[in-house]
């Protein structure tokens, strides 16, 4: 759907007339495309005391290709990166405010006891900030608080919420602010989520918390027919191709036919998965289409269905699958006074009761691999709910519970079950809302414009993505950081 004032904000007259009334000025995002660069420019990197993931962090700046250089927060950083063969200077404050200079800023807080060691970050950011160009990247390293050894130092953790959050509300220019906490053990995990974060592909993703665990990493490389034997794998980083890291893989999209859905299914396409897409009968035409461009396998089910979950399991049994991305979804709106039985019913079984009946067929048939990924779509109304939408932001908020609480049950297997929840994105479906209300979805987050679906499918790909194993029980907003639900 065109976002006409974007276009007119981004013409030299709309850019003075803006301006001049102080409006809304939106970025157009730099989203990923295969034939530019994925990564560019120059990367600042700050840190605090006692640092513990710098050496990860040079690792990461030798695989993607970029040029660092070190704040002098981060003193130990130069003689690190040498080390690994690193082309790195020194960020000057005299640079400061230079424009475009720098793509990204990474700060190593994982090593910040207490409150009284929080300076450095101001210091970084103060310097650092007005040189970060266009679309840049900011991304704050920490430990998880609720591992942390002593009420002060998850204290001075739990602050690095606040900060990272209004980072993304500061920077504007299409700047996306994220925090990662990583947990002791899973420092060698990072790559995957660091590539997502730094990368065109998480434009409209901001304002995010993400706990990366070593509990659910295990070993998916072994893509046979086998069927789980209970036995727990020990734990590995699989082998990949970073250009294709779902190669051998086979994903389910449901509600694949057009939309969202469609997005989804291409972008896991690209990246090297067999698709399976599933969609209602109605929409058969539609989804043979959308799968045939793909080279996908296209089945249609009525996922409400009761016999649905039996049939989809019949028609994946013979080679299994290792990808579950639940995205069919209604919406029948309405208040709750006006709304009737049956648009309260139909909202929260397709929405919910056909994503449990669906697992648990493929589950308990050992159908979703060891190793698996299962990837629902939630929303930001089932976090912050919404008026005429009690049925769905219910169905939705339910979602995420699926999420939380089914991910210590698939530990076992090495499976991850994780959430994305889009705010307002382009769709046929936010077309029909009035004008009005578009423009205020439009423009109530910090990038003031709406979504693309493949915000939703670069992310989901991301959740399923091999060196994503230890990302389990999360739910990840896809909103360029909302007011709604913040």
């Amino acid at each position: 759907m065109n976002d006409s004032y974007l276009n007119f904000v981004n013409s030299p007259f709309g850019a003075r007339f803006v301006r001049a009334l102080g409006l809304p000025s939106p970025e157009v995002l730099r989203r990923y495309r295969a034939d530019q660069p994925e990564f560019e420019g120059l990367v600042a990197i700050g840190a605090g005391r006692a640092p513990h993931l710098l050496d990860a962090l040079a690792s990461l700046v030798v695989s993607i290709g970029v040029t660092s250089v070190a704040h002098e927060s981060a003193g130990l950083w130069v003689p690190l990166a040498q080390r690994h063969g690193l082309m790195t200077g020194r960020f000057e404050p005299a640079e400061a405010g230079s424009p475009g200079k720098l793509a990204a800023l990474l700060f190593d807080a994982s090593g910040i006891e207490d409150s009284s060691q929080l300076q450095p970050l101001h210091g970084f950011f103060h310097d650092t900030l007005r040189s970060l160009g266009k679309c840049g990247r900011i991304v704050v390293l920490g430990r998880p608080p609720q591992a942390c050894a002593s009420p002060r130092q998850w204290t001075a953790q739990r602050a690095l919420e606040g900060l990272t959050r209004s980072l993304g509300k500061e920077a504007r220019r299409g700047i996306t602010a994220n925090l990662v906490y990583i947990a002791q053990g899973a420092e060698h995990d990072i790559e995957a989520t660091l590539r997502f974060f730094l990368s065109p592909r998480s434009a409209y993703v901001s304002g995010q918390v993400v706990t990366i665990d070593t509990s659910a990493a295990r070993d998916t490389s072994d893509t046979s027919n086998t069927r789980n034997t209970g036995n727990a794998r020990p734990l590995t980083t699989p082998a990949f191709d970073w250009a294709q890291p779902l190669a051998g893989r086979r994903a389910v999209v449901t509600g694949a036919a057009r939309g969202i859905g469609a997005s989804i299914a291409s972008v896991l396409a690209a990246e090297g998965a067999h698709v399976i897409g599933i969609d209602i009968p109605s929409a058969r035409d539609a989804l043979d289409a959308t799968l045939r461009q793909l080279n996908g396998t296209a089945l249609a089910f009525d996922i409400a269905a009761p016999e649905a979950p039996a049939q989809i399991a019949a028609a994946l049994d013979e080679q299994g699958v290792d990808i579950i991305v639940h995205n069919a979804g209604i919406t029948k709106d309405k208040t709750i006074a006006k709304m009737t039985d049956a648009m309260w019913q139909s909202v929260i079984d397709i929405n919910l009761g056909a994503q449990e009946r669906i697992d648990d067929a493929l589950l308990g048939a050992g159908i979703l691999r060891d190793g698996g990924r299962i990837i629902a779509v939630s929303s930001i109304s089932g976090i912050a709910g919404n008026r005429g939408q009690t049925n769905y932001a219910t169905s939705k908020a339910g979602v995420i519970g699926r999420v939380q609480s089914m991910a210590p049950h698939l530990q076992a297997r090495g499976i991850t079950i994780n959430a994305v929840a889009p705010g307002f994105i382009e769709t046929q479906m936010t077309a029909k809302i009035p004008l009005t209300l578009r423009e205020a979805g439009r423009r109530m987050n910090s990038m003031s414009q709406g979504g693309q679906p493949v915000d939703v499918a670069q992310t989901i790909a991301w959740l399923a993505h091999p060196g994503s194993g230890g990302i389990s029980g999360q739910v990840v907003r896809v909103c360029g950081q909302s007011l709604i639900g913040a």
